[in-house]
């Protein structure tokens, strides 16, 4: 049994990248895992200030929602990242969020098996294209860790519009293998 952590970083509820954490989610506790999805809206992240106090600390100086989350981001074996693609990156509440996880850089964190999840209105296959290298350049700083897979919903804009897409039953899939 493991535990997963799934952040999903939609702001509009409802949303295609948030559906595929859940199916993740659904697999994964099918499977029998321990699953947390976490979303990221109305949650009070703030900009990283660059102090680098957590490289010293393993904590962060503001006082806001992300070191919470971050906290969880530690203790989890596998962790799941969903994001909308905007402008072919991922969503700014999860580059804030990876910004913000700086105090796991000097940590003895568990994780070691990291999913990306995302859906855009645009149905290229290089859509997501960016939002995971910029996941990428993150899990690189983490020598434990490793991208294992990702699923893209393309052509889905309005909310709920990916139902019956092919990418939830993948995402089905990823989290019952786990």
């Amino acid at each position: 049994m493991k535990n997963v952590l799934i952040i999903s970083s939609s702001l509009r509820k409802e949303s295609n990248s948030e559906a595929l954490a859940n199916e993740f989610a659904r697999g994964a506790a099918d499977a029998g895992n321990n699953v947390e999805v976490i979303t990221l809206r109305g949650k009070e992240i703030h900009f990283c200030q660059g102090c680098l106090a957590c490289q010293n600390t393993q904590k962060c100086v503001i006082k806001d929602d992300a070191p919470l989350i971050v906290g969880k981001m530690h203790d989890a074996d596998v962790i799941v990242f969903a994001s909308p693609i905007y402008y072919d990156e991922m969503s700014g509440q999860l580059k804030t969020l990876l910004d913000r996880a700086n105090p796991l850089y000097p940590s003895d964190y568990r994780f070691c098996d990291i999913y990306m999840l995302t859906s855009a209105a645009e149905n290229e296959p290089s859509t997501p294209e960016r939002a995971v290298n910029g996941l990428t350049g993150w899990i690189d700083c983490f020598e434990k860790a490793r991208l294992v897979a990702t699923v893209f919903a393309g052509g889905v804009n309005d909310p709920n519009e990916i139902q019956g897409h092919p990418a939830l039953e993948k995402a089905y899939s990823l989290g019952k293998n786990v």
